[in-house]
C-alpha cells in the first residue's frame, strides 16, 4: 500500500490556491456533496467547485445558517445532515438515492473543534471520532450506489498532519478514561486516513477512488481570545502583534491555499488511476517514517507507514461497522 504513496510531481506548490487547481477545468455535469461546505475551508471548496461548473450540495446541521453563508454562490443547494445522528445520515442518503442522481465526488469535510472537556454524541461516542470518522463512514457507505452510478467517483476525506501522531485506541475509542483533546483529535485524523485506505481497497475496482487530504494549518485572521492568542503564539501561528503567520512551505496557509489540496483530490485529472493515498500541497505526499518532533518552527505533516497500515485500516472498518450495527 505504501508503494502508492509516491509524489506525482504536480505543477502545484504549497502556495497554490483552490482556484489555481481548477483553472481551465470544466466540471459541468458533476454532482458533488460537501459536508460542512459552508464555513471556512468548506465554503472555499464549495465556491471554487461551483465556479468550475459543478453542482454542489452542501450538507449541514443547520441548513438556514449554511444557506446564509453561501449566499452569492451559484448552483448550490443545502440539505440537512447531522453526522452524529444515524437517522439523519440515513435520511440524507435516502433523499439523494431517491433523486436518481449519480454522485461524482463526496467531500467528507465536516468536523468539530475539540473541547478541553469530553463531549459525547447521543450514543455515547466521543464527538470528534463520531463526527469526523463514524458519521462520514456511515454516509459514504450509504451513498455507494450513487458513487457507483457516477462511473468514476472520488471520495475525499479531510484529515490532518496530526494523523502522523494519532493512534487508534482500540480498547477505548470513546475515552472512558484518559481523555485528552489533542489525543482525541489525533485519533480522529488517523481514522480518516485508515478509512481512505480501506475504502479504496474495497471499491477501486467499482470505479470509486478515495483520498485523504491534509489542508495545512489554517487559523484565519482572527480576532482571537486571549487564551487562543497565547496558544497560537506559542505554536508560531501568530506573531507578537497578533497577526496570523502565513508560511505555506511551513504548512501555515490561508483558507484559499488550504482548500487547494481538497479540490485537487476532488477534481484534478492528475489523480486519475490513483487512490488510497494521503495528499498534501496538491500532490501525493512524501512517505517519511522518521520521528520528527512538532515545534513552533516545524509542523511534520508528510505521510508515514503507520497511518497507511492496511491491517489497521481493515480492522477500523470492521470496528466501525460493529459500532453502527449496535447504534
Amino acid at each position: 500500500m505504501t508503494a502508492q504513496q509516491t509524489p506525482l510531481g504536480t505543477p502545484f506548490t504549497a502556495s497554490s490556491t483552490a482556484a489555481d487547481i481548477l483553472s481551465g477545468l470544466d466540471l459541468t455535469g458533476r454532482e458533488v456533496v460537501v459536508t460542512g461546505g459552508h464555513g471556512r475551508l468548506g465554503r472555499e471548496v464549495t465556491r471554487t467547485l461551483s465556479d468550475a461548473g459543478a453542482r454542489v450540495t452542501v450538507a449541514a446541521r443547520d441548513p438556514e445558517r449554511a444557506a446564509a453563508a453561501l449566499d452569492g454562490i451559484k448552483d448550490v443547494q443545502v440539505e440537512r445532515l447531522d453526522l452524529t445522528d444515524p437517522g439523519s445520515v440515513d435520511s440524507f442518503a435516502r433523499r439523494w438515492l431517491a433523486s436518481g442522481r449519480p454522485l461524482h465526488t463526496l467531500v467528507n469535510n465536516a468536523a468539530v473543534l475539540f473541547s478541553p472537556e469530553i463531549v459525547r454524541d447521543a450514543r455515547g461516542h466521543e464527538l470528534q471520532f463520531s463526527t469526523s470518522h463514524l458519521g462520514h463512514f456511515q454516509l459514504t457507505r450509504a451513498l455507494l450506489p450513487a458513487l457507483r452510478a457516477a462511473d468514476g467517483a472520488r471520495v475525499v476525506t479531510v484529515t490532518s498532519g496530526a494523523a502522523r501522531f494519532g493512534e487508534i485506541r482500540w480498547n477505548d475509542l470513546d475515552f472512558t478514561s484518559g481523555y485528552d483533546p489533542a489525543t482525541a483529535y489525533g485519533q480522529s485524523k488517523r481514522a480518516n486516513v485508515l478509512f481512505t485506505v480501506e475504502l479504496d481497497r474495497r471499491y477501486a475496482d467499482q470505479g470509486i477512488r478515495a483520498f485523504a487530504a491534509h489542508p495545512g494549518v489554517i487559523i484565519g485572521p482572527g480576532p482571537f481570545t486571549p487564551e487562543q492568542a497565547e496558544s497560537y503564539r506559542a505554536q508560531g501561528l501568530i506573531d507578537d502583534t497578533g497577526s496570523t503567520v502565513i508560511d505555506p512551505e511551513g504548512g501555515k496557509k490561508t483558507i484559499e491555499q488550504g482548500a487547494a489540496t481538497l479540490v485537487f483530490g476532488a477534481a484534478s485529472p492528475l489523480l486519475d488511476g490513483h487512490g488510497g493515498v494521503y495528499l498534501k500541497d496538491s500532490d501525493i505526499a512524501v512517505l517519511d517514517d522518521e520521528q520528527r518532533p512538532l515545534t513552533a518552527d516545524s509542523i511534520p505533516s508528510d505521510a508515514n507507514s503507520a497511518m497507511l497500515d492496511p491491517d489497521d485500516a481493515r480492522r477500523l472498518w470492521e470496528v466501525s461497522e460493529q459500532l453502527l450495527t449496535h447504534a
